[in-house]
């Protein structure tokens, strides 16, 4: 949108005109917010990672029901505490991935990261014995802890954060000390 706009600026058109011709070219406002949201790298990694769930979950599911997780040395309120949070985590990513809150993907990616890591220290220093389940469990939690870093992290070229917003969409807000030596 703001490459139109600065087409119709640089075909002779007045900032109004560009802005009004520009949105003219898009369509609707709710239809345009529509799909910058549908089409948001949060809202894409925050799928990813309630696709990615069930897999792990059920890999450390098949590994702890196999080495009879209850009977290790774990006190209750710490797998009360780590199922809750694991809980909001995946409320957190399932409102990212319906809705035009994209920004709980941030919240929720490293709280998955730390869940993961938990699991496999716990597992590390509980564990009576690692058997073969319990290392596919922990390498899936690893290749999960891998790629979330990658799909989670904002995408700079992709949600168009290094764009200066035209004057007509309002004042810009600018968090850099201008004081700086490298201003």
């Amino acid at each position: 949108m703001i490459e139109t706009y600065e087409h119709h600026l640089a075909t002779g058109s007045g900032e109004q005109a560009a802005a009004h011709a520009a949105v003219a070219e898009f369509g609707d406002l709710a239809l345009v917010v529509g799909e910058f949201t549908r089409q948001a790298p949060g809202r894409r990694a925050a799928r990813m990672l309630l696709a990615t769930g069930p897999v792990v979950g059920a890999c450390w599911a098949a590994a702890l029901i196999l080495s009879r997780a209850w009977t290790w040395p774990v006190p209750g309120a710490v797998r009360l505490s780590f199922g809750a949070i694991l809980l909001l985590a995946v409320m957190a990513l399932a409102v990212a991935a319906t809705s035009r809150r994209t920004r709980f993907t941030a919240a929720a990616s490293p709280v998955i990261l730390v869940l993961d890591a938990t699991a496999f220290t716990a597992v590390m220093l509980a564990a009576p014995a690692l058997t073969w389940v319990l290392g596919i469990a922990i390498a899936a939690s690893l290749t999960r802890m891998a790629f979330t870093p990658l799909v989670a992290a904002p995408h700079r070229h992709l949600t168009g954060a290094h764009i200066t917003p035209p004057q007509w969409a309002g004042p810009a807000v600018d968090s850099r000390d201008h004081n700086s030596p490298a201003w």
